[in-house]
Parts: structure tokens; C-alpha cells; sequence
């Protein structure tokens, strides 16, 4: 079994936060792929699908971002899993807003719900990392990640969710290469080509 854990915080007064396109990237593979209703199981909103012939548990804690880690844990636990079984989504501000990259491992970048996970299980686990962009100043940080996205903002990163939602059988596959290219064709626009001057046109036959 694949455990896919959203980061975010719980509740509507946090639904269109930058930090929570964890939630927002979980939700629309949940409703993409046709998962069970979600239920309240191990401190978080839970729900099961089958996804390439693999079970897959989705997950929004609801212990809010700094205790994401109790939640995470309490589910791997439960179903003895490994931390390479878990597929972490999250907002990354180191990273231009609508980019994606895939890794496994590394350090938290000063994230707080990557802080309470190492915490909890160690390192070692996936992690889908969703651009948000830095408001530039680490000040800052904190509310520029707690407010909604522009409305400039929202129908990009609805496109990557969609993408992200659309792709992820590939992930669940094994093929994490895969899986980013696919994404990053769904989001970039098609490249504009010049048609070919008319015939007797400047330029022309």
C-alpha cells in the first residue's frame, strides 16, 4: 500500500491558503480517481482508492501543519509500513510558484510540517514539492503562507493540481520521471509556431 499524506491546516479558514495545496492536490486525486468517502481515522480525514492495480491511502491531517508528523506516524504504524511507503504533497517556497519536483529524502528547508515528520518517521519518504514562490523577505514567510492565492494566482495552480491529479498513476507505478514530465506537459503552454508565408507573401515562393 502507497500512503499519500497532504500537508496543510484544517478547517475553511485555512481552505485557499498557499500552505495548504497539500489538501488541495489530495482532494482532486481522491475525487480524480474515485476513492471511498473520507473518514476520520488516525488524527486525519482518510480515504482509500486502487490507483495501477495499487492500494492507496490518501490523508489531511487535522492536527494542523506543526503536528502533521503524529498523524503520519500513527497511520505507517498502524499499517506497518515503511517510510518509502509515503508520498508527502506540500508547498515549497524555494520553488517558482507552479513548479513541481520529486525526490525522496533530504532536509525540511525550515518547513514545520517536514520538521514534525523527521520528527516522528525519519527523512525517508517521498516528497511531491509544489512551488509556491518567497515573498522575498523571511518576515514575511509566515503570513505570505497562511493567505489565500490571488485570484492572478488560482487558475494555475489549478492546472497543476488537475495535472498532478491526472498524472499520479504514474507515480503510484514507480515511474516518478514519468510522472513530472507528464505534469509538466498537462501545465506549460503549447509553443506558438510561425505558419509558413502564403505563396506570392513577402518572404513567399
Amino acid at each position: 500500500m502507497l500512503l499519500l499524506a497532504g500537508l496543510g491546516n484544517p478547517g475553511p479558514k485555512y481552505a485557499g491558503n498557499r500552505h495548504n495545496i497539500g489538501f488541495m492536490a489530495v482532494d482532486e486525486i481522491v475525487r480524480r480517481h474515485g476513492f471511498a468517502r473520507f473518514r476520520t481515522r488516525f488524527h486525519a480525514l482518510v480515504a482509500t482508492g486502487n490507483i495501477a492495480g495499487r492500494k492507496v491511502m490518501a490523508m489531511k491531517p487535522t492536527t494542523f501543519m506543526n503536528d502533521s508528523g503524529r498523524a503520519v506516524g500513527a497511520a505507517l504504524r498502524f499499517h506497518k509500513l515503511a517510510p518509502a511507503d509515503l508520498v508527502v504533497v506540500y508547498d515549497e517556497l524555494d520553488l517558482e510558484p507552479g513548479k513541481l519536483r520529486v525526490k525522496r529524502g533530504g532536509g525540511n528547508a525550515g518547513h514545520k510540517g517536514l520538521q514534525s515528520l523527521d520528527a516522528h518517521i525519519g527523512p525517508d519518504y517521498w516528497r511531491v514539492r509544489i512551488g509556491i514562490g518567497h515573498p522575498g523577505d523571511k518576515r514575511l514567510v509566515e503570513s505570505y503562507v497562511l493567505k489565500d492565492f490571488t485570484r492572478q494566482e488560482r487558475p494555475r495552480f489549478r492546472r497543476l493540481v488537475a495535472a498532478i491529479a491526472e498524472a499520479w498513476p504514474s507515480f503510484v507505478a514507480g515511474d516518478e520521471n514519468r510522472f513530472m514530465n507528464k505534469v509538466v506537459t498537462l501545465t506549460e503552454p503549447p509553443r506558438r509556431t510561425e505558419a509558413p508565408p502564403a505563396a506570392g507573401a513577402p518572404g513567399g515562393a
